[in-house]
């Protein structure tokens, strides 16, 4: 038998109306899992975004004067190459730091469009061969007051802290959203199931008249995938109402105040969610209607 978009849409309203009160939970726990899932994807990039400029084992920077003379630069590079506490170095000049200002702030072009390269200092990323804390502070200091010096930044115990937080964080609504997604496949394949099993006379009528499994199966699937898109599109608007408000309330203070997400990751982010909606609602579904089939 062939399907007509006509009959989907009419089985489908109609499965969708007399399971109301198991549909709700069934798109409010798909919702609730993905928005977590959501919100720990946006706290790994803003964590990442963070903890950008401290790759590779960097405690501290020392930021040049952005007009600080050759001189004054390449006395701070014999410093940081002779010293033996200092295992390793990198020097970003004022490219590399608009480079790194664009990548920062894309989401925010027109911030970017107002900064050139020349504004901006030149720096030198540093790897202490002690990584304790009092040591590299020890080490930082000697940087602070030399000539065409603006600020030494340390890697300090707050900032690792936070990345750490992050990632327990991040397992933390991992398990949780796994947990909740099984709930959300269970609750969408009783659901079906349930529709089934009230309709079982009518499906047996249509067996009985050449009616194939698939022209039964589809109508059903579609209600899954809409229960799972419903959830999805909820978990999107959580999602980008958490980074909206929760994020800039964290970026108030001084020390997170780079504790970002850009619109890019959050688009990514929303695309995700509805692909793991539709996938939660046909898997659901499927196994909802090939178990009474199989019965």
């Amino acid at each position: 038998m062939a399907l007509r978009v006509e009959y989907l849409v009419r089985e489908t309203g109609n499965n969708l109306r007399r399971n109301v009160a198991l549909t709700v939970p069934a798109v409010l726990t798909v919702a609730v899992s993905l928005a977590l899932f959501g919100v720990s994807l946006l706290l790994g990039g803003g964590a990442d975004r963070f903890t950008q400029q401290w790759r590779g084992g960097i405690e501290f920077i020392i930021f040049m004067n952005p007009d600080a003379t050759q001189d004054q630069i390449n006395l701070i590079q014999n410093s940081v190459s002779t010293s033996p506490e200092i295992k390793s170095w990198k020097y970003f000049d004022k490219q590399m730091a608009f480079d790194e200002f664009r990548e920062l702030f894309k989401d925010k072009p027109d911030l970017v469009n107002s900064v050139t390269p020349d504004i901006l200092p030149p720096s030198y990323r540093v790897v202490p061969q002690n990584p304790d804390a009092d040591a590299v502070t020890a080490l930082a200091a000697q940087f602070e007051n030399q000539p065409g010096v603006k600020q030494v930044r340390q890697a300090t115990d707050v900032i690792k802290d936070v990345e750490s937080l992050t990632r327990y964080i991040k397992i933390g609504l991992w398990v949780t959203s796994i947990v909740l997604f099984a709930v959300s496949l269970l609750l969408i394949l009783n659901t079906i199931f349930t529709a089934m099993t009230a309709r079982r006379r009518e499906i047996e009528v249509m067996k009985l008249v050449g009616a194939t499994n698939w022209f039964i199966r589809v109508p059903f699937m579609l209600e899954g995938l809409i229960q799972g898109i419903s959830g999805a599109v909820v978990a999107v608007i959580a999602t980008s109402v958490f980074n909206g408000q929760v994020f800039p309330r964290i970026q108030r203070l001084e020390i997170l105040k780079d504790f970002r997400v850009d619109s890019g990751q959050l688009w990514t982010t929303s695309i995700w969610l509805i692909v793991l909606g539709c996938v939660i609602g046909v898997v659901g579904s499927l196994f909802g209607v090939s178990r009474y089939l199989d019965v």
